[in-house]
């Protein structure tokens, strides 16, 4: 095998391995939803098969001849990506809601096989270059060098570009349908046997089983499995699940429903400080349904609505299938809340709703006092901001954000579930202004929630740490018990 020929090959399986590693959190997702952890244990799963892989093929390629080796561990690599799709699709369900341990279950069930066999290519290339041992740094140097340039390649060509493009599953089809051809097509050259019939026949087998099996994603977004479920009990009833949570409820008909308890609360919360149709400017970080957007719209003519989305696709899927309709009362501005927020002007709105997940969590970055600080500035002076939490348990996530809104605002109320919720995750609604909160115990119905005011809501935080830039473990706040 030529020098290039071999960085060439190196190139391809690094390549193929994190693609198939970026692809695999989009494929857990709907089982076991998107956090840190999801991300830990794909990405701790992917590495620990790359290591035994690169060990093994090492070992391999000193005892036997690695020529004849390269074209079937290739394709055999191929079949296993394909394989990782009916398996998500056989074990997801038997893990789903679980935690670290539930997520390391699935990926390793599903993808350390083929990150283990795609990188016993590299030492078995490295094997066959090394002819003389004067250049074995020059040898592992540069295939070392390949395999890096092909893991980037496949990072930034799959997140960049192919998952905003290309729906998950037929690129794991795809890929492996590729792997497979490569290493049909290297068996028969490097090989001293021709490939075997019933060995082609068994790749196309696994081929076919992968293509018809199927998942629980009608639509992939840039960040979510999405689907929309109509309601059977209200024929206009619409209900956005995103990965494993039911995200938002938007009815077609009649933009004033709101079916969510949380969703109702921001509503009480907007009257009890605006009352009657008084129009107001709303900040949303976060759409899904846009099912609050267009309420306010629709009893409070004249307000403005702007939101702060960062999955486009989320937006095509709304505007497709949940009747959103932008225009001067409501906006959309694509892209992360973040970094949106330090562009927006002083004294801009009077409410801010912060309703933005992945999975159960606020994404970190959204749930800090260096973003409540910016909120408070786009705020008016007797601006409120509004929070949806979800947490349950001992609440540490809901505790923490409690804090966190305490460093900033003056006054911080919290509206938390039914007390028949138990340990159940369940949704808090936090409301915080400079201003005192007109908000009050009588303003909710005892089946809605509790609202926390004054001291009691310091005895609720209990002293938990406000969450920071520099520390905010949301994910792992919520998870663990």
């Amino acid at each position: 095998m030529s020098t290039r020929g071999a960085a060439a090959l190196v190139f391809c399986t690094s390549a193929a391995v994190l693609v198939l590693e970026i692809l695999a959190g989009r494929l857990v997702a709907p089982y076991v939803g998107v956090s840190i952890e999801t991300f830990t244990g794909v990405i701790g799963t992917v590495l620990a098969g790359i290591a035994l892989g690169s060990a093994a093929g090492g070992r391999l390629a000193d005892r036997r001849d690695a020529r004849p080796l390269l074209g079937p561990t290739v394709a055999l690599g191929g079949a296993l990506a394909l394989v990782s799709l009916p398996v998500v699709s056989a074990v997801g369900p038997t893990v789903a809601g679980g935690g670290p341990v539930a997520i390391v279950v699935l990926a390793a069930t599903a993808f350390f096989a083929p990150a283990a066999v795609l990188s016993a290519v590299s030492p078995m290339a490295a094997k066959l270059r090394l002819g003389d041992l004067a250049e074995t740094g020059a040898v592992v140097g540069g295939l070392s060098a390949a395999g890096t340039a092909g893991a980037l390649f496949g990072t930034f060509v799959t997140g960049f570009l192919l998952v905003a493009t290309v729906p998950t599953r037929p690129l794991v089809l795809g890929l492996g349908a590729g792997l497979i051809l490569a290493g049909v097509a290297l068996w028969w050259r490097l090989g001293a046997r021709r490939p075997a019939p019933g060995a082609l026949a068994l790749l196309l087998v696994v081929g076919g089983v992968a293509g018809a099996s199927s998942g629980p994603c009608p639509e992939h977004t840039s960040y979510y499995c999405a689907r929309v479920e109509v309601d059977p009990s209200r024929s206009s009833g619409r209900t956005l699940v995103l990965d494993n949570l039911r995200h938002s409820y938007v009815d077609l008909a009649d933009p004033t429903h709101l079916e969510f308890r949380y969703v109702q609360l921001f509503a009480g919360a907007v009257d009890a400080t605006w009352g009657g149709d008084q129009p107001v400017d709303a900040l949303h970080i976060g759409g899904g349904g846009f099912s609050f957007p267009r309420y306010l719209t629709a009893t409070r003519p004249g307000s403005t609505n702007l939101v702060l989305e960062l999955d486009a696709g989320l937006v095509e899927l709304a505007t497709r299938e949940l009747g959103l309709e932008t225009g001067p009362d409501l906006q959309v501005e694509r892209g992360d809340a973040r970094t949106a927020l330090v562009e927006l002007p002083d004294d801009r709105f009077d409410v801010a709703v912060g309703d933005a997940f992945g999975g159960l969590s606020v994404p970190w970055h959204l749930a800090t006092v260096e973003v409540a600080r910016q909120l408070d500035r786009v705020l008016r002076p007797e601006g409120v901001y509004l929070a949806n939490v979800i947490d349950g348990g001992p609440d540490r996530l809901v505790r923490a954000e409690t804090a966190t809104l305490q460093e900033v605002f003056a006054h911080v109320a919290v509206v938390a579930p039914p007390s028949s919720s138990g340990d159940a995750p369940a949704n808090y609604v936090l409301v915080a202004s400079q201003t005192p909160l007109p908000m009050a115990v009588s303003d909710v119905a005892p089946g809605d929630g509790v609202v926390l005011t004054g001291s009691a809501v310091d005895d609720f935080v209990d002293g938990a740490r406000p969450l920071t830039d520099d520390f905010a473990p949301a994910d792992q706040l919520l998870t663990r018990r």
